[in-house]
């Protein structure tokens, strides 16, 4: 299997444009299962002196940065260590009715009853004990402390033969300020917003298809959404570069499944 897309290279890094599905590394419960370091290390051009300086959830697609030294990747382990590391993130979700979303805290809702332009949630995080492999909010003592903020560029809605409460979606940009296993995604579930085909905190029954907004949808009897993947993209980092210690931005554009969907939703459903 070849190398995924090469976003940024020089002399002590190289950003690759991770796709959704590939593990960045093995872990105890896919040991064996192929993944990026495996295939970066199995690589003539990089070799084991090659190492992923942060990690991906497996179905999260986008950008991941490896440092080609010890020197490099002490120097952008220490960023990610300090929180000084600028992410953006983006993800499709789904704006779920407030009697459906998760109760751990009041969704988060402006006065029309969808997501406000900007907002901020800050939960403590932490494993969860009895389903291994996920994470669940601390209310009281445990877990560690969580921040990200996010922004919404655009609101979507079905046509009213379904009703808006059943078809709700929203694209939003995620700045997490920490970087705490899924973090994005259990915020996001715990403002009453999942991303989109999250198998461990979204809503199964939610599959985004073309026919809750194009009127007259005249398609497959096995209609397949728009969206088949986890909807959680990392677009941009910024860090200080080992060598100049400046501040460099790599960015990791749109997956194609991303651009399809926005250009669908943008002409058939309803701007809320």
């Amino acid at each position: 299997m070849p190398l995924p897309p090469i976003l940024y290279e020089d002399d002590v890094l190289v950003a690759f444009d991770k796709p959704s599905g590939m593990l960045v590394a093995p872990d105890r419960w896919n040991k064996q299962r192929e993944n990026l370091m495996g295939l970066v290390h199995d690589h003539p051009r990089y070799g084991h002196g090659v190492a992923n300086v942060h990690r991906l959830d497996a179905d999260t697609s986008g950008l991941l940065i490896c440092a080609k030294s010890k020197i490099a990747l002490d120097f952008l382990t220490g960023q990610f260590q300090s929180k000084t590391v600028a992410k953006k993130y983006h993800a499709f979700i789904a704006v779920l009715p407030v009697d459906q979303a998760m109760k751990v805290m009041a969704p988060v809702r402006d006065p029309a009853g969808g997501l406000p332009d900007a907002f901020t949630i800050e939960l403590s995080l932490g494993e969860d004990e009895r389903q291994p492999g996920r994470m669940r909010v601390f209310k009281g003592r445990g877990g560690k402390e969580c921040l990200t903020e996010f922004r919404t560029l655009e609101r979507f809605r079905g046509s009213s033969r379904i009703g808006a409460s059943a078809a709700t979606y929203a694209f939003v940009e995620c700045h997490p300020l920490t970087g705490r296993t899924h973090q994005l995604r259990v915020h996001l579930a715990a403002a009453g917003a999942p991303i989109l085909n999250d198998p461990f905190y979204g809503d199964p029954t939610i599959l985004l298809k073309l026919s809750d907004f194009k009127r007259g949808y005249k398609g497959r009897d096995e209609e397949k959404p728009l969206l088949a993947r986890l909807g959680l993209h990392a677009s941009e980092l910024t860090v200080k570069h080992p060598t100049t210690r400046e501040p460099i931005t790599i960015q990791a554009p749109l997956p194609h499944e991303f651009e399809v969907t926005l250009k669908y939703l943008r002409k058939f459903a309803v701007p809320r």
